[in-house]
């Protein structure tokens, strides 16, 4: 008779529970009774499943949750009971009070994805504990069961096959480089020589060759140098396919553009890009006491206003100025518009208003670091440019001269200038120095990743709110592409 492999001293093992945790699953579940199209928004940008809930009763009501919200039925805790009860699984659910408990606790719905990464995180975990268990029973067991090549190599298939979930979705070796290959060799047929987005200025193009997909592109500038109007001539131009000359780009297709304003709200920038290209002063606008300087004038420039807004009416721009946005709340947003309605840039203005409540105990330098990482990896994620505004320190005004900014003054953290792709700092020299023209906008392209750098010279119209091209020219010349 063969040995016992267990001494008759030694202790049984302690019996131990494969990791899980109830708090995140029951957070889940709870946002998902709170505002369950908006959850699964975020749940979707993780590819949460139902076998990632350890808790059977909570693998239920999540299994009928994702259910009824793809229906397009209502999900609340008493419309889900009772979706359970028709089922019957409202008892192994654990009963309406189970249900209901469920929305007591402080949920932050920006939250989820971090919830949905501790779920993904435990359920990695049980499948190796449980791929483990099965190799080793199968090296207990007789030979009968396989020869030991046999084990390791479906062991290691196994194990292969749960690291290679993480990377589902990616291009083999040989797509990626035909997209790359495809891509360089439109390039060579693309006379504007633009590799993205133009901008809707000619010289700023040139030197940064437009606004490319998953970019983060910061415009940096002291309060009140334009960066906004900038920001805003810009998108319009996107949105429209035309510079405010009505000079087509990009063939003149017009691309959807998300602005996310946390400062300015939307009745103030559409005042402003309506003011930008009927040619009306902004300040007629904001003082209606002296809107026009008779009536004949100011019909004209009512007329001006109204073929404005006629050219805005179904221009592809989509607007949220809800303010404080939670970075994770915004790249939710961004989510659904770039599913929604194709959106192919992104304006944030600006930065230092947004928040991370994951990191704000943490100081706000810490917080302005993962703001900016957000963006960055909102920006690959959605394959779009993301153009987002920043304010700079007093550095640069207590350096005296013309106020010339540089990258290490952008406001609250070093990271900004790290995951930028692109840095341009906007100044006005009239800003300083009185004898400067007071029409004379320069943008200094700082940091460029994958260009030049170097200053463009624009001219701003302060009472349009608009930047237009320093030069007359309209040719463009080949060397400079």
């Amino acid at each position: 008779m063969p040995p016992s492999r267990k001494r008759a001293y030694e202790p049984e093992p302690p019996v131990r529970v494969p990791p899980y945790s109830v708090e995140a699953e029951a957070a889940i579940l709870g946002a998902i009774l709170l505002d369950a199209p908006r959850t699964f928004e975020y749940l979707a940008s993780r590819h949460v499943e139902p076998v990632w809930f350890w808790v059977p009763g909570n693998r239920l009501v999540f299994e009928k949750a994702q259910e009824m919200n793809q229906l397009g039925k209502p999900v609340d805790a008493v419309t889900l009971a009772e979706a359970l009860e028709k089922a019957g699984s409202l008892e192994k659910a654990g009963g309406l009070p189970a249900i209901e408990k469920l929305t007591m606790g402080n949920l932050v719905l920006a939250h989820t994805e971090y919830y949905a990464d501790i779920l993904r995180e435990k359920f990695i975990r049980r499948r190796i504990i449980e791929t483990a268990e099965e190799a080793a029973s199968r090296c207990y067991a007789t030979e009968s069961e396989g020869d030991i090549a046999t084990i390791l190599g479906e062991s290691q298939e196994r194990m292969f096959a749960i690291s290679a979930e993480d990377e589902n979705g990616r291009p083999d070796w040989n797509t990626s480089l035909r997209t790359t290959f495809d891509r360089i060799n439109s390039l060579f047929q693309n006379k504007t020589g633009l590799t993205g987005l133009s901008s809707g200025f000619r010289d700023l193009d040139r030197t940064i060759q437009g606004l490319r997909p998953s970019e983060m592109i910061v415009l940096a500038a002291r309060p009140s140098m334009g960066k906004t109007s900038l920001a805003m001539n810009i998108c319009t131009a996107v949105a429209l396919g035309a510079d405010c000359t009505g000079r087509a780009l990009t063939g003149g297709v017009r691309q959807g553009v998300a602005i996310f304003s946390c400062e300015m709200s939307t009745d103030a920038l559409i005042t402003r890009m309506l003011c930008s290209m009927a040619g009306v002063p902004y300040f007629n606008i904001v003082r209606a006491n002296k809107y026009g300087a008779n009536e004949e004038e100011k019909q004209r420039q009512t007329h001006q206003l109204a073929q404005a807004a006629s050219k805005l009416m179904n221009a592809p721009i989509y607007i949220d100025d809800t303010g404080g946005l939670d970075i994770n709340d915004l790249r939710a947003r961004a989510r659904r518009m770039k599913k929604r309605h194709d959106i192919r840039l992104i304006m944030i203005d600006y930065l230092q208003l947004l928040n991370c409540n994951a990191a704000a105990s943490e100081g706000r330098q810490l917080e302005t670091t993962k703001i900016s990482a957000g963006i960055k990896a909102m920006a690959k994620e959605l394959n779009v440019p993301v153009l987002v505004l920043s304010q700079l320190n007093r550095s640069s005004e207590q350096r005296g001269g013309e106020g010339k900014p540089r990258l290490a003054d952008l406001r609250d953290s070093g990271s900004i200038e790290q995951d930028a792709d692109v840095v341009m700092l906007l100044r006005r020299p009239c800003k300083y120095n009185e004898a400067e023209p007071p029409t004379l906008a320069i943008v200094d392209v700082a940091k460029n990743r994958n260009g030049r750098v170097g200053e463009v010279k624009l001219t701003f119209i302060d009472e349009l709110t608009q930047f237009t091209d320093a030069t007359d020219e309209h040719e463009e010349d080949p060397a400079d592409l």
